[in-house]
């Protein structure tokens, strides 16, 4: 499929057709392939992440009118943060339509979760400056669907919540060793052991540090109940 065509079918499956094309194309164009005449997507991340938490607050004050701020907030921050943004543009394959530059796309760029997250943000900009809120908020609403409505009511990440756990027993944080990193150094795949000062422990592999922690805590937690 040529760029031009990639760039047309991301556009069908937001649902959004574009009056101003090229700002579709901006919100896809990584730093790494930027230069005169052709800015990167940063300054369009910058303001779809305002635009994507407004459209969430107003999502979730919505859907629950008896929440404080305190149960709200850990709703919002599962629904905005890296890794939901990342997860939904692989939904949508944006990384398809991404243009990069030739380390980028030799160092597997299409799939990592920061570039995937920051164009995801730049598109809801692109949405939002072409469309205006209304248009934003309704390809936001579609894209992220089910989650609204199925976010756990206490939406702690699983590094943090197992930390809560362990503070509540008194013992101090629980601690994270690599165990393992394969694949190439483009591509790499770490294994993490999460330990408490009770001896538990859990294994987890993920393409980041950060994810194979998570994914550790998460299977942690559901073993001990946490």
């Amino acid at each position: 499929m040529k760029p031009g065509a990639e760039i047309r079918a991301l556009s069908d499956r937001l649902g959004h057709d574009f009056d101003r094309p090229e700002l579709l194309t901006r919100a896809l164009t990584h730093g790494s392939v930027s230069g005169p005449g052709r800015p990167d997507n940063q300054r369009l991340e910058f303001l779809g992440d305002r635009v994507l938490g407004l459209v969430m607050a107003e999502a979730l004050l919505a859907a629950d009118r008896e929440a404080t701020e305190g149960r709200i907030a850990p709703r919002f921050n599962t629904l905005v943060r890296r890794e939901t943004c990342a997860a939904i543009a692989r939904e949508i394959d944006l990384g398809a339509a991404m243009r990069l530059g030739r380390s980028e796309m030799t160092s597997g760029g299409r799939r990592k979760e920061a570039l995937l997250a920051d164009a995801m943000e730049a598109v809801i900009a692109a949405i939002y400056l072409d469309g205006g809120l209304e248009a934003a908020r309704a390809v936001v609403l579609r894209l992220w669907g089910e989650r609204i409505a199925t976010v756990d009511a206490d939406a702690r990440d699983p590094k943090t919540a197992l930390q809560e756990w362990a503070q509540a027993r008194g013992e101090p944080p629980p601690a994270y060793v690599e165990t393992a990193r394969t694949g190439p150094d483009h591509q790499p795949v770490f294994t993490i052991e999460v330990r408490t000062a009770s001896g538990a422990s859990e294994r987890a592999t993920a393409p980041s540090k950060r994810a194979a922690e998570q994914a550790a805590a998460a299977a942690l937690l559901a073993r001990i109940g946490g």
